[in-house]
């Protein structure tokens, strides 16, 4: 391999990374997560060196041993952004600021070390340059990238590490729901929880993910696209999706979504979607919403619009929401706002508003686009 200098990052460049060819191949369907490009970032820590060998290297194999502390008490956390190509040319990272500070947070809440925010910011850089040819040019794709920390002590006894492996991977992505659907449609978790007060609900660990495992089988056997959870106390109160928050649109043009109370991830997407509607003059609350009442509001027309978003999907549409208990449409369930000929909804509004800053082709007037040379 050859090697060369980044700041912060000694760069070694893949001996044999996939042809040119392959890679257009490979990036005309890429799927979701499937693909993988040919580097990694790696940085270690330990109590005596602290963060050590800032690296990007050939995407290889992990090396861990069977003691690994991760392997028994699940020590891990990640996090999960993207890099796009930008209309006009040059690519850009979207709020890896904001993903640094929840990868802090998260960090704290684990017992890890904290990855000082710049090293974080920059690993995610100096692996896009590396990659910029792996970055698709097709409309809606992306190039996902996912940090992760994870505990590689050899050790037995419930306690922290002492050291850690901090990685970032890349993968070119495709739009997150494989089916052609312009609504998803959800199931209503009313037997498993996702997280409980006190616990990691508001931490991007992978715990909170294999806990929601179950709740989505059930969801996809019941023909549904996602599982939809409520709180771990009255069973109630909408929270989120196994992986997006979720918002609530009412006939008189306000919002609503679920307060962030501790059980819910301080998503990045939708705090920026916050911020949108607020440019565009639109009421915001973040206040608790019940299933019962969200069910009632959709069938007497107060409630027009709901949507998800996250990092992967950006913002889909719900048009359905299914239970044991419940049953009812959102609009006339297409997702697409033409049920009574009217104006495109503020579904739609949003995601374009979104989209169009993550792209270049609209004023970044927060300053959220950290452009790469």
């Amino acid at each position: 391999m050859t090697t060369c200098s980044s700041p912060r990052f000694r760069v070694e460049r893949h001996l044999c990374p996939v042809g040119e060819d392959e890679r257009r191949a490979l990036l005309r369907a890429p799927g979701f997560g499937q693909v993988f490009t040919d580097h990694m970032a790696t940085i270690g820590y330990s109590e005596d060196r602290g963060w050590h060998d800032a690296t990007i290297g050939p995407r290889q194999a992990l090396c861990l041993d069977p003691a690994a502390l991760v392997c028994h008490y699940a020590q891990e956390i990640y996090e999960g952004m993207k890099a796009y190509r930008l209309d006009g040319g040059g690519t850009e990272l979207f709020r890896p600021d904001a993903n640094a500070q929840r990868f802090r947070r998260s960090a704290a809440r684990l017992a890890m070390p904290l990855l000082p925010e710049v090293l974080f910011t920059e690993s995610v850089r100096a692996l896009v340059r590396v990659e910029n040819a792996w970055i698709p040019s097709t409309q809606g794709h992306a190039l996902y990238l996912r940090p992760f920390m994870v505990a590689i002590e050899s050790a037995r006894g419930v306690r922290a590490s002492t050291d850690y492996l901090y990685c970032v991977v890349a993968s070119p992505v495709r739009v997150y729901f494989s089916r052609r659907v312009v609504a998803v449609t959800l199931w209503v978790s009313d037997k498993f929880t996702r997280a409980a007060p006190g616990g990691t609900g508001d931490v991007k660990c992978g715990g909170n993910y294999a806990a929601g495992l179950s709740a989505q089988a059930e969801a996809i056997r019941e023909q549904c696209d996602q599982a939809i959870f409520l709180d771990a106390v009255e069973r109630r109160w909408v929270e989120e999706l196994g992986g997006m928050n979720v918002f609530f649109v009412f006939a008189d043009g306000s919002i609503q979504t679920p307060p962030l109370n501790g059980t819910i991830l301080a998503g990045i997407t939708r705090e920026s979607l916050i911020a949108l509607a607020d440019d565009i003059g639109l009421i915001v609350r973040e206040e608790s919403y019940s299933i019962d009442q969200w069910q009632d509001d959709a069938k007497s027309g107060r409630l027009q619009e709901s949507f998800a978003c996250g990092t992967a999907a950006v913002v889909a549409p719900i048009g359905e929401v299914r239970g044991r208990k419940h049953r009812f449409t959102i609009g006339d369930g297409d997702g697409d706002g033409d049920g009574d000929g009217g104006p495109d909804p503020i579904t739609e509004r949003l995601k374009y508003t979104l989209t169009d800053i993550q792209l270049g082709r609209a004023a970044d007037t927060h300053g959220w686009l950290d452009r790469l040379s």
